[in-house]
């Protein structure tokens, strides 16, 4: 059996078959048996030898500074992920194939040719279904705990709670407009309050109604067709309450009903985890503005007070780097014998700093996090929420790295933590917290002037700061222009090209793999979050990366844009969507008939698992070199692959190989590009 294609063999219900119906015998097709259990075995076995050592991933990283960091943390005896993922080799095959289930303390259970069934009767399709409804229930909760937040903080400034100027008046009015807010005599604070209050209730709704952000913004057909299927959500809460219900022992016992609230929660996520989360941080803190920074280690000053930020919540950090700008802390930097204070991003709250304020240094995402810290320069490393791993503990330790934590969602052992209350009681105290912050980082530098210090050389610039609100201006108002070079084919399609990065492809490869690929084909790319990092850091993001581009391509972006457009954090995957719906609009097309599409070749996360599926649902392909936990149901992995196309209007292709996954996209998108300019 070929890694690259998992036999799917046909006997399937399709999904929305009545879960009555069973095979001639009796018998649960798909869900058991020793035929069921040597296929996943096989499928796993292969797929698992894709899977590259560290050795490997010093050899083939595209990022030289990656790999003078993974040597010299090597020599200096410290750990990185990488070394870990190798002591991890074999996972278990259960669990890569989502067939363990430890929902209640009469098991674990495991599905094989012996025991077909848990103590309960749950087969392989329930069993698997059921983690996959808790992986993208953590998914929604992950994004939509990150906007309360700045939901929050968005009701509080328009109330005059907090002393945070609301800066997104353009995003404010815009909003208002769209969710029908009558505007004449109201004040920006008062407009900016009443979309907090519709962000709130979509988030956390327990009487069923509409869900504003999303009947205000999604295409009227993806409305139509989600409330045929009985998939609208009420609340982003309500759907993962929903969500751990039913997948609770001994609840839903039918994996067609268990997916069916899988989908509410993709809908959930997109809505409110993902849009409702970004028109706040729109609302709140403003628009991206275009801007060229400085990427890659190299970027890193000895003799500054070095600070990073590191994680996903925007408020404190905005503080932190407004507060950090000031003269005031100039010059308490330069009492303590430093030349000033210098921030660095890792992750989303890097990104988010980045484009709105200036003067952050993108360095990382999650998975190079430790490298980055091992290089010793870094006095103060700030963690909030999301993807800040326990062992960046291990690597400040070894470099008399301060960490801060300062979300009470996440905490470290051997962290000091000035932060949020669990309740956000002090967060009208947002610039205390960061003076303090601030304070405790130039004593952190006072404190480190023996610490040996390794950074190479290697650093580059990259334009940001791309949305569609910047695009249309560019434009002259209109995205028609980019409308008519797909139309003409000098752009032969759009690509999303996002994604967390995940140990078990070769670390950065296949995204700037298929990076190369699509720009030489004609493709024009958009990104944003942690696949961005490498795009940055290996000069996809600025105007001479042109030069990667095919003739047409080359041709549309004149000099003046770069081939890879980056859009933010990964909440800005609403800005990639946006996008997506402007161009349908104007070529007065569906989604699902454009050629569009998303990739995430290193997806490793329940957020990712969320975030494909939320393009999935617009009709939008979704393509990986990791495969979702699906490999023991027939029927469950059929649904993740091809189950979508009858439903939505597409599938979920998936191949460890970066390169024929690129081709394989490139051919579908071809396919679709042709029917469009057919027309």
């Amino acid at each position: 059996m070929s890694v690259n294609t998992i036999n799917i063999r046909q006997h399937h219900r399709p999904f929305n078959e009545s879960a009555a119906n069973h095979t001639a015998d009796g018998s649960h097709p798909g869900s058991g048996g020793s035929a069921a259990v040597n296929d996943y075995d096989a499928a796993v076995a292969a797929y698992r030898q894709t899977f590259p050592s560290k050795a490997e991933v010093i050899e083939q990283t595209p990022d030289p500074a990656v790999r003078e960091m993974l040597l010299h943390m090597q020599d200096v005896g410290c750990d990185s992920a990488f070394d870990r993922f190798d002591a991890q080799q074999p996972q278990c095959s259960f669990g890569m194939a989502g067939v363990c289930c430890r929902n209640c303390m009469m098991g674990p259970c495991k599905v094989t040719a012996k025991a077909p069934k848990g103590v309960c009767g749950a087969d392989a399709d329930l069993i698997v279904s059921r983690n996959l409804l808790r992986h993208i229930a953590g998914g929604v909760a992950g994004h939509a705990g990150r906007g309360r937040e700045t939901m929050l903080a968005l009701k509080l400034a328009a109330e005059g709670k907090i002393n945070i100027p609301i800066g997104g008046e353009a995003k404010v009015r815009a909003t208002a407009a769209v969710f029908g807010l009558e505007s004449e005599g109201k004040t920006l604070a008062e407009l900016a309050g009443e979309i907090a209050d519709i962000l709130l209730e979509d988030l956390s709704r327990t009487i069923p109604g509409k869900h504003r952000t999303l009947h205000a913004i999604a295409a009227e057909e993806r409305i139509e067709r989600w409330g045929e299927l009985d998939i609208l959500p009420i609340s982003a809460y309500h759907e993962t309450f929903e969500a751990m219900h039913r997948s609770a022992s001994a609840t839903d016992g039918d994996w067609h009903n268990v997916m069916k609230q899988f989908e509410r929660c993709g809908l959930a996520y997109a809505w409110s985890g993902v849009m409702g989360n970004s028109i706040a941080s729109d609302c709140l803190f403003g628009l991206p503005q275009r801007d060229t920074v400085r990427v890659n280690l190299g970027a890193l000053e000895r003799g500054y007070v070095n600070i990073a930020v590191h994680g996903h919540a925007p408020l404190l950090v905005s503080e932190i780097v407004r507060c950090g700008h000031s003269e005031k802390f100039a010059a308490l930097a330069k009492q303590h014998g430093a030349a000033g204070i210098r921030f660095y991003g890792i992750c989303c709250s890097g990104l988010s700093a980045m484009y709105r304020y200036g003067g952050v240094v993108p360095l990382s995402n999650s998975v190079g996090a430790e490298l980055v810290l091992g290089t010793g320069a870094l006095d103060l490393w700030v963690a909030d929420v999301q993807d800040v791993f326990p062992a960046i503990m291990d690597v400040a330790a070894c470099v008399k790295t301060t960490v801060i934590t300062t979300n009470d969602a996440t905490r470290l052992p051997g962290a000091e933590h000035i932060g949020f209350d669990h309740d956000h009681s002090n967060i009208g105290q947002t610039q205390q917290l960061a003076e303090k912050i601030l304070q405790r980082a130039v004593e952190s530098f006072a404190g480190r002037r023996d610490v040996p210090v390794f950074i190479p050389q290697y650093e580059i610039t990259a334009e940001i700061g791309f949305s569609v609100e910047y695009l249309t201006k560019y434009y002259g108002g209109s995205l028609q222009p980019l409308v008519d070079a797909l139309k003409s084919g000098r752009i032969k399609g759009i690509v999303n090209l996002v994604g967390c990065n995940n140990p078990r492809v070769v670390f950065e490869k296949g995204i700037a793999e298929v990076a190369d690929i699509l720009l030489a084909n004609d493709y024009l790319i958009l990104t944003n979050g942690c696949a961005s990092f490498a795009l940055m850091k290996l000069g996809f993001c600025r105007l001479e990366a042109a030069e990667r581009a095919g003739a047409g391509l080359r041709e549309f972006l004149g000099g003046g844009l770069p081939p890879v457009w980056h859009m933010g954090e990964c909440i800005d995957n609403a800005r990639a969507s946006a996008l997506f719906k402007a161009v349908a609009m104007a070529a007065k097309r569906p989604l699902r008939q454009m050629p569009l599409a998303f990739i995430s070749p290193e997806w490793s996360n329940e957020k990712g698992l969320g975030s494909a599926f939320s393009f999935r649902l617009l009709g939008i392909n979704s393509y990986h070199c990791v495969y979702p936990p699906v490999q023991g149901s027939d029927n469950v992995q059929e649904y993740m692959l091809n189950g979508c196309q009858e439903r939505f209007g597409s599938r979920m292709a998936v191949n460890p190989d970066p390169r024929e996954l690129a081709y394989e996209l490139m051919a579908d998108l071809d396919e679709l590009g042709s029917r469009f300019r057919d027309k």
